[in-house]
């Protein structure tokens, strides 16, 4: 998050990087950045697997995933809660994942739109079944059923994690679900 795209800051490609010293696990970076296309391959450099970009981010976007390839990483598009399905067309073939946002990005702890649960339907009708299906947004053990039937493949979840007292059953529970 670069502070103008939303209005939160988090971590850059400095940070990936460390994690992946420590790691074998995949590291997913969503970035939620104007001018991705700038950042793209610090983060794939840094050891990020998927890079997620927005198309209602300035810059080129295009490009953004090009330079992810390009650099490793697996090629993603992220669309905000208002943005349709349809906004993904102009970057198919290519993309292997595309994420329904199902909060407004920039903010932990937001409850999941349920309105945004169709898209994940209209998404594999679109697409076809190679596509891998992302939500990130109010993911919680009282609704990751309901994810799940709508079509979510991959379940981006913080605060059911960093919340819980123990986040090894957090995670659990989210995956057992």
């Amino acid at each position: 998050m670069d502070g103008h795209f939303v209005p939160n800051l988090t971590m850059g490609p400095f940070i990936v990087e460390a994690i992946n010293r420590l790691t074998d696990l995949t590291l997913d970076c969503h970035l939620m950045i104007h001018h991705p296309e700038k950042y793209a391959d610090r983060f794939a450099k840094s050891g990020a697997d998927w890079i997620s970009v927005h198309p209602e981010a300035e810059g080129d976007i295009r490009g953004s995933l090009e330079i992810a390839v390009k650099h490793g990483a697996k090629p993603a598009l992220a669309l905000k809660p208002a943005t349709p399905v349809s906004a993904a067309a102009p970057f198919m073939p290519g993309l292997e994942m595309l994420l329904i946002m199902t909060v407004n990005p920039g903010f932990s702890g937001q409850k999941l739109m349920p309105e945004c649960l169709p898209k994940y339907a209209e998404a594999r009708q679109a697409f076809g079944p190679g596509l891998l299906l992302q939500i990130d947004g109010g993911v919680m053990p009282e609704n990751v059923d309901a994810v799940r039937a709508a079509g979510a493949q991959c379940l981006v979840a913080a605060t059911a994690i960093f919340k819980s007292p123990d986040y090894k059953q957090a995670i659990h529970t989210l995956r057992g679900a």
